[in-house]
């Protein structure tokens, strides 16, 4: 048998790395051969196996692969067509096995026919590598030609299927693909023809549905759809026969949010509006390769501009590279080495070769179509060809690509599996030297040593500027880099690292931005910075005490971001404010929520007042007139005040959460920030209401003259409105997400009316005022509102006039009023109006407080009142420290009642701030030096915890299982602990003693009353 065409054209033989199994192998072969029914196969077979030659061939094949071993078994007929004929004639009956399974309907038969098909094609490319017939070339364009005719076989199958079901019209029955408007383009080594032996096929499927020929079809998305994952099934799905190629759908644009199957007009819209360089670098190897040939290369001509941009496009080195760092990143691939190294993803790898060209290829390409070539050696040459590489570094690259590329081969052909990572053990690298013909594994180690140096020395060079994607500081431990369509896994080690709980959530987040997911990445501006900014960013992130729910507001706030370059823009100028938005993002959901509703209050941090600003009213009422003078007319007034107040809201929220303010000293700034509000707004809310029914009417029935002051109508009259404020505003105890408690007071006779174009009497005109002004406070526009406004504490509550005269306020307070609302009249602060009528209100304020009063009946109502309420709404110190016993509806209590009582005698007890309410009584003689002092401690201790609380949470309860580090370490900030448990024994101590005190001074005198009061029978 010295004929045999295969052993005449064989150049080399590979040794045996495993002689037992040569020798295994020999054996099955003879066996087998007995086992057919063709007594000439097996005569064949014996012969084959005792010519040296050929037996020498056979033991290199069943000595180093077990895959190779099988599919000369299965096939032994095949095999001797091999031989015989050669690896051509071999190759080209592969081929026509494809065809022929394509002429079956039956998609079973189709499968198994491709399956025969692709075991014949292997054996035959395998033995052509092997024995050194084929160049890298002939290898990888075989491989691929193979794809391509298995696909478009089941391309055409499929769409003869669709049109027998009556779904679709063909345009050619006898050529199905042909003017279907389906396009299924190659990607990566399918595209360039450079498939490897084990190699998924990347594809991506298009369809034309605004061709003519499908008018009268509906939808074509669903039959596309469907058809690709039929498409999928024939070619991947695993069965007896095997496979026939691995399929890979993921490069098709925005892949987590596409169907399989995307219309070339999406596809269109996508790559030119926010398709990514690294898209840019996987078209340049894009191919027709099955369906409809003409309709792909329309595609690939219309998207071409976006390919190939004319400017030079250095950009695109950037995140060309970081696609490299990226595929560097698996294991191995950091530094060059022979055990257990990547020859495709680490250094040196097949990867730097390619990656080389394309990004010279993206950057010159726009202006020389010469670069526009798909394979990687041809690629270079034209490098060389442009000026843009010389010849010898070309070469070595080409020379280092074919070497490594046949390295690939012989790893994956020991069994059909995809790898490119070299044995981890010395007897391995021998073992594989022994398939690659060398004579040990000396020899292969100096060869390959040599060839990923000097890859990896042309790729450092072109990229030796590119700034760096990795994690900066001690910790750095690896790249973060979020392209392509799946997560890196070195990256997902990164975030694991910095204290990311789901890594691979946070990656594939990050992905959707780069794909312009929302508003504020669609821009290509936009992903630029932000790739440049997010190694910061996560960083930043990182250190929250929950970095994974820091980093989910963060991609809230995101999603609601209009636009995304300025704000990323100011992160990368301004570090200092994206440690702010992560501090917000880590520990506190309300202001979260805020900055999510309204990204503008960021900016307020660029023009950051200090404290000491915040501290004066005269200041702040300076800087918010400055910022009026730019209103053009009442709207612009409305957005210009909820933009001053929501910013220095939010920026004493920052305060009070990094521990620059405690919430008890940041309640009279959020009080003077509110009442600055309320002053500022006033006049505008009257000058505007005035147009349509004149000024106000005055105490004399007459209208008010004059012009429009910063309080309010100033006339030297008490005409005009006057704005008094209770409950935490009137104290001067404001958290951040106080609504404002209010009442509207005016002077003016029953029978008195204004003067304008739409007069009004009085008690319309001031209840209309006074609505306008709710609503300036209230009302939603562009820049949200400005605070929530509670009118309940107001004369006859929710069914008394929303403003009242002085008389009637007076009259109502000296007939009708409870004790619940004296209580809440010591917290009463004229704030906002003309001057002369807010001095008239304070004094009528104070001549209600201190009438004399039954001690008896105040004491039994107040009782009365915090026992309904502590039935009604119970609550725990722990963490409720407004209704839990001890907390501060029981000091407020105390501070009121205790006010009432004396107020009479000693109208110097009075004071709307309820800590200066205690003081003032302790000075008095009324309270105990050992009481008011635990009752103050309380008092600010429970107004630090509930204006932290409040911005930790909102109105939500606090869950102490389920806080964050941040919130933690801000409460005992707050409450001055030194852990949790301190704090909370320091809660539970402090409302022990606060309760003491309300025992001593309310429950046990009202206990020991006779009977209750005559107001409380009457409840």
């Amino acid at each position: 048998m010295t004929n045999l065409t295969l052993l005449l054209q064989s150049k080399q033989l590979p040794r045996p790395a495993n002689p037992q199994a040569a020798a295994i192998g020999l054996e099955r072969w003879i066996e087998t051969a007995d086992r057919t029914d063709d007594p000439a196969l097996a005569s064949f077979a014996r012969q084959l196996a005792e010519t040296p030659e050929a037996r020498a061939l056979l033991e290199g094949l069943f000595g180093n692969s077990p895959f190779l071993t099988d599919c000369l078994l299965k096939d032994i007929g095949f095999a001797r067509l091999l031989f015989r004929d050669g690896v051509d004639s071999g190759f080209a009956a592969a081929l026509a096995q494809c065809d022929l399974a394509g002429e079956s309907d039956d998609m079973k038969a189709l499968m198994k026919g491709l399956r025969v098909a692709k075991r014949q094609a292997a054996l035959s490319i395998a033995l052509a590598d092997i024995t050194g017939q084929w160049t890298l070339e002939q290898v990888t364009q075989g491989l691929s030609a193979l794809a391509e005719r298995s696909l478009q076989v089941a391309a055409d199958h499929l769409l003869r299927a669709l049109a027998k079901q009556g779904k679709i019209p063909l345009a050619n029955p006898d050529n199905p693909s042909e003017g279907s408007g389906l396009v299924i383009l190659g990607m990566g080594k399918l595209g360039a023809r450079e498939l490897n032996y084990s190699s998924d096929i990347d594809l991506i499927v298009f369809y034309d549905d605004e061709l003519p020929l499908y008018a009268d079809i509906e939808s074509l998305r669903q039959p596309m759809v469907r058809l690709t994952q039929d498409l999928v099934q024939i070619i991947e799905a695993r069965t007896v026969d095997g496979y026939v190629f691995r399929t890979d759908l993921r490069l098709r644009p925005d892949p987590g949010a596409t169907p399989v199957a995307v219309s070339v007009a999406a596809a269109e819209s996508y790559y030119t509006s926010v398709g990514q360089n690294w898209e840019r670098a996987a078209m340049i190897k894009a191919r027709p390769v099955a369906g409809d040939i003409e309709a792909g290369q329309r595609f690939l001509s219309h998207i071409a501009p976006y390919i190939w941009r004319k400017h030079l496009d250095f950009a695109a080195i950037q995140d060309i590279h970081s696609i490299k760092r990226q595929i560097a990143a698996h294991k191995g691939g950091r530094t060059i080495a022979v055990l257990g190294h990547n020859i495709k993803l680490g250094r040196g790898g097949i990867r730097e070769i390619e990656f080389f060209a394309q990004t010279q290829q993206l950057i010159w390409g726009g202006r020389n179509a010469e670069l526009r070539i798909s394979d990687t050696c041809s690629a270079l040459d034209a490098l060389v060809r442009a000026g843009r590489l010389t010849e010898a570094a070309a070469e070595e690259m080409k020379t280092a690509y074919r070497f490594l590329r046949q390295v690939e081969h012989r790893l994956q052909m020991i069994e059909d599996a995809q790898t490119q990572t070299l044995p981890k053990d010395e007897a391995g690298i021998e073992r594989l030297a022994a398939f690659l013909a060398y004579p040990d594994g000396a020899a292969f180690r100096r060869d390959l040593l040599h060839h990923l140096e000097t890859v990896e020395t042309h790729y450092s060079e072109l990229f030796e500027e590119s700034p760096s994607l990795t994690v900066a500081g001690e910790q750095t431990r690896g790249n973060l880099v979020f392209t392509g369509g799946e997560s890196d896994p070195d990256t997902l080690e990164t975030l694991a690292e910095m204290g990311y709980d789901n890594p691979e959530r946070v990656a594939s987040l990050v992905r959707g931005w780069h794909h312009g997911r929302y508003r504020a990445t669609r821009s290509e501006r936009a992903r630029q910075i932000l790739t440049e900014l997010m190694p910061l960013l996560l960083e930043t992130l990182s250190r929250a005490a929950s970095p994974d729910t820091a980093f989910l507001r963060f991609d809230q706030f995101l999603s609601r971001l209009p636009a995304g370059v300025q704000l990323f823009s100011m992160f990368q100028v301004n570090p200092k404010l994206l440690e702010a938005m992560a501090q917000v993002m880590g520990g506190a959901p309300f202001l979260a929520e805020q900055l999510s509703r309204r990204p503008g209050l960021l900016e307020s941090l660029l023009t950051e007042p200090d404290v000491a600003t915040l501290q004066s009213a005269e200041a702040l009422r300076g800087d918010l007139d400055h910022a009026l003078g730019l209103a053009k007319d009442y709207q612009d007034v409305l957005d210009i005040v909820r933009r001053w107040n929501n910013d220095r809201r939010f920026l004493i929220g920052l305060h009070i959460l990094s521990g620059k303010l405690d919430a008890d000293a940041a309640g009279p700034l959020l009080s003077r920030v509110a009442e600055t509000t309320i002053r500022a707004l006033l006049p505008h809310v009257e000058a505007e209401f005035a147009r349509q029914h004149g000024m106000p009417p005055g105490p004399d029935g007459g209208i008010s003259g004059g012009g429009i002051s910063g309080g309010g109508i100033s006339s030297g009259e008490t005409g005009g409105i006057a704005v008094v404020a209770l409950g935490k505003l009137g104290g001067g105890e404001m958290t951040i997400g106080s609504d404002l408690d209010l009442v509207f007071l005016y002077d003016a006779p029953i029978d008195a009316q204004s003067d304008g174009p739409r007069p009004l009497p009085a008690v319309q005109y001031y209840a209309r005022l006074g609505q306008r002004l709710i609503s300036a406070l209230t009302a939603q526009t562009g820049e949200g509102d400005v605070y929530p406004v509670d009118m309940r504490l107001r004369p006859s509550g929710k069914t008394g006039p929303i403003a009242s005269s002085l008389e009637s306020f007076a009259k109502y307070y000296a007939e009708s009023a409870w004790s619940w609302e004296f209580m809440a009249l010591t917290r009463a602060r004229p704030i906002a109006g003309p001057g002369t009528l807010l001095d008239k209100a304070a004094e009528t304020i104070r001549h209600i407080l201190t009438q004399p009063r039954d001690p008896a009946t105040l004491l039994a109502d107040v009782a009365s009142m915090r026992a309904r309420i502590a039935k009604e709404k119970p609550g725990t110190i722990l963490w409720d420290v407004k209704m839990g016993r001890g907390g501060l509806v029981d000091v407020e209590f105390v501070a009121q009642y205790l006010q009432l009582r004396h107020a009479a005698d000693d109208p110097s007890v009075l004071d709307q701030n309820t800590t200066a309410a205690f003081e003032k009584l302790i000075e008095a003689g009324h309270l105990t030096p050992e009481n008011g002092a635990a009752l103050i401690a309380a008092t600010r201790l429970w107004r630090r915890l509930q204006g932290l609380l409040r911005i930790a949470v909102g109105d939500a309860t606090f869950d102490e299982e389920a806080a964050t580090r941040d919130q933690k370490d801000a409460l005992l900030r707050a409450g001055d602990a030194v852990d949790f448990d301190a704090l909370k024994q320091n809660i539970l101590a402090t409302a022990g003693a606060a309760q003491a005190c309300y025992r001593a001074l309310i429950d046990d005198p009202a206990a020991a009353l006779p009977d209750k009061s005559p107001q409380e029978k009457t409840r």
